[in-house]
């Protein structure tokens, strides 16, 4: 219905338009999770002679063929919504150019990937490749969260910046790059573990998986300092803002969640279904700690109480 009303009319209702980059936002997600899971059931080679899978453009057999087979029509579905989300944003009346700019972000990375994907390949898994790969489709999801967030004003209206200017500074350009290097790090230890994603013969980072979760776990604790820290200034903002403070309660518990998975499946010798969990997790505190962050410097008007 969404796409046949874009056709007809060439523009979407800003309702309309937030439940389109809802959808592709959650399409996104799901690609960085399907491309997780293909990694670690170890069928990130299971289509050769990239893009095609065998002979064919599909796989004729086998579970891993499937596998990643499957992941690349998720990924398909993703572009395609981030290419309706973009053409919709350069029509829609009143939408930001933050919003146009980041839906254009997103489409376009959603496009590299396919790229990238076949340099995987091609590169055997390369531990290198696999990472670019899963931090592109961070950065994808990223500027789709932006687009919601942007989307979700237009649609009910945009608050004041929440907060002293000092404070949205030091979330925004201390807390997001801590936020990545968390990411990094933790894909520098996957890398660095016992899923290549295909076969033994897979190169490896070259690290021991004991150093690289001991730098993956400090970063992490930095990290969940600052956000026990920042909890306590949105605490005091808490009468004019609360939806801010909620989204924060609910990055505080993703990111509990996650320190607890992440200590049993080190000490479980990392079972690629709680790896599976942990990446989902991380995902989930990238796009929260980014939409935090960017609420606080233009935060949609139902996030407060007037």
């Amino acid at each position: 219905m969404t796409t046949a009303a874009l056709t007809r009319t060439g523009t979407l209702s800003p309702r309309r338009f937030l439940v389109l980059s809802s959808a592709s936002c959650a399409a996104l997600f799901l690609v960085v999770t399907s491309g997780a899971f293909v990694r670690l059931t170890g069928s990130g080679l299971g289509c050769e002679n990239w893009p095609r899978c065998g002979d064919k453009p599909y796989p004729e057999q086998g579970y891993h063929a499937f596998v990643e087979f499957g992941n690349r029509l998720v990924a398909l579905v993703g572009i395609l919504l981030t290419l309706l989300t973009w053409l919709a944003a350069r029509k829609l009346p009143g939408l930001s150019r933050i919003g146009r700019t980041c839906a254009l972000g997103a489409f376009l990375v959603a496009i590299a990937q396919i790229p990238m994907g076949g340099i995987t390949i091609a590169l055997e898994l390369h531990p290198l490749a696999v990472m670019t790969h899963f931090l592109l489709g961070l950065a994808c999801l990223g500027f789709a969260v932006v687009v919601v967030l942007e989307a979700w004003s237009l649609r009910s209206g945009l608050a004041a910046p929440a907060g002293p200017g000092w404070l949205r500074n030091v979330v925004a350009w201390a807390g997001m790059p801590a936020c990545a290097a968390l990411v990094v790090t933790g894909a520098v230890a996957t890398a660095s573990g016992p899923h290549p994603g295909a076969n033994e013969d897979v190169e490896r980072l070259g690290l021991e998986i004991a150093d690289a979760v001991y730098v993956h776990v400090r970063v992490a604790a930095v990290f969940g300092i600052g956000v026990l820290v920042a909890g306590w200034f949105l605490w005091r903002l808490r009468d004019r803002y609360p939806g801010l403070l909620r989204l924060w309660g609910l990055l505080l518990a993703v990111l509990t969640a996650q320190a607890v998975l992440g200590e049993v499946q080190y000490r479980n010798a990392l079972p690629w279904g709680l790896v599976l969990v942990h990446v989902f997790l991380a995902a989930a505190i990238w796009a929260l700690s980014l939409a935090l962050a960017v609420a606080l410097w233009r935060p949609p008007a139902p996030v407060t109480r007037e």
